[in-house]
């Protein structure tokens, strides 16, 4: 039996010969051996194309600002593993995450997990020993057969549709819909984040009676000036302070939180959304840096929605001459996400992504698949990332940006040589 934390991801990154094995028969059968329940009083679910680490955050921070105790699960993780499972505000302890694989491995008999399902049920576990007032659970990969669809939420929370994991989800915002739609129960508050969400997630809403809830519908997230903006539904508004989280897409999320936890039922006083809206951080989403008068931004962007809320943000910067440093994953639509910003981006320092895994891309496949869409914009080619952020600094003029991104293994690297720097 592995003893380290370290020990039981390199086991459990093994144990199934597939990444990503979607249905919930397998993990299902586990849980109910594990005499898993409910993981708390309480429980939203967020799924979403962008967006749910986020409006994850802002959900527990407003949630703890209010009194009550909670529970975060979210992925992936940068930095370490201990991030994706929170218990009042802090990641839990490697001899925590332990046990609850120990607790696992003990029910698994010979069914096989993935790493995903396996650190689904270790949260759970978790989650279900420490007297959680609000659990919320952020869906892996769509949402009808992600594991974390075990459990029958309370309210739900879809923050986006749009094109991603096509080979998992559907060829269409219509079919990935519909699996997203599938984290909504029955009678059940469906809270979306989407100004005209697809007709699938609506039609399916409907036919199991769970109420929908749309942002620029039946709430609302209303800018009022730069530091302050205004959360109204029918009956009630609201000011708060702008969000720490940057990016106007940010409205958005904190906005949805709100419904979310209003959905509930729950009476939240106003020192505790302004607290919550302005203390919500999550590493990644547009993290700023300084080195040497350059400013460096790092952020998981990697589909093409994410690279049009990154390109809105730059638009509405003060001017600098911007090189980004690009590594993307074999699956991901790496021309649409740079096509999205070739108007922002003065240079292009692109990177391979081979350390990422078996989804890993290398630099000349990824200066390949891009040669229509960058042409004759200036850009270089590096092995890594890490190599590709050292040129674009010591490319950069003072007063200059640097911007990281294109998938979490990116900003998890450059997030690891800022620091150490």
């Amino acid at each position: 039996m592995p003893r380290s934390l370290s020990d039981w991801l390199g086991l459990i990154e093994r144990q199934h010969p597939q990444a990503i094995a979607m249905g919930l028969e397998r993990v299902r059968a586990v849980a109910q051996r594990m005499g898993l329940g409910h993981p708390a009083r309480r429980v939203i679910t967020v799924a979403g194309t962008n967006g749910k680490g986020s409006t994850v955050a802002f959900i527990e921070a407003i949630a703890r600002a209010q009194g009550l105790r909670v529970g975060a699960y979210t992925s992936p993780h940068l930095l370490r593993y201990n991030e994706r499972v929170r218990i009042d505000g802090c990641e839990v302890e490697d001899a925590a995450l332990v046990a609850g694989f120990e607790a696992v491995e003990a029910a698994r008999a010979d069914t096989p997990l993935t790493y995903f399902e396996y650190g689904t049920l270790c949260a759970l576990w978790l989650f279900a020993q420490a007297g959680l007032d609000l659990a919320v659970l952020e869906v892996g990969l769509g949402g009808r057969l992600d594991a974390v669809n075990l459990v029958d939420a309370d309210a739900a929370v879809i923050t986006t549709v749009d094109l991603d994991h096509q080979q998992w989800l559907g060829s269409d915002v219509e079919s990935i819909g519909r699996e997203k739609a599938g984290i909504a129960r029955a009678f059940k508050p469906l809270v979306l984040g989407d100004d005209d969400p697809p007709a699938s997630v609506l039609r399916h809403a409907y036919a199991i009676g769970a109420p929908a809830w749309r942002i620029s519908n039946d709430f609302f997230a209303e800018p009022i000036d730069a530091q302050r903006w205004r959360w109204r539904e029918v009956g009630f508004s609201i000011e708060l302070p702008m969000p720490a989280l940057a990016a106007p897409v940010q409205l958005r999320n904190a906005a949805c939180a709100i419904a979310a936890l209003r959905a509930l039922g729950l009476r939240l006083e106003a020192q505790a959304l302004a607290e919550g809206v302005a203390q919500a951080r999550v590493a990644g989403r547009l993290q700023r840096f300084e080195r040497a008068g350059v400013e460096v931004v790092v952020d998981v962007g990697h589909n093409p929605q994410a690279a049009r809320a990154l390109a809105d943000w730059l638009r509405r910067q003060p001017p600098r001459r911007t090189l980004a440093v690009y590594a993307a994953l074999d699956d991901k639509d790496a021309a649409g996400v740079v096509q999205a910003l070739i108007d922002e981006v003065n240079a292009w320092h692109l990177a391979g992504s081979r350390e990422a895994g078996p989804r890993g891309l290398a630099v000349d496949t990824l200066v390949q698949r891009l040669s229509s869409v960058l042409g004759a914009h200036p850009q270089t080619a590096h092995p890594d990332v890490g190599t590709a952020l050292q040129a674009a600094l010591a490319a950069a003029a003072p007063d200059g940006r640097v911007l990281v991104f294109g998938a979490f293994h990116a900003a998890a690297t450059a997030l690891r040589w800022l620091a150490a720097d």
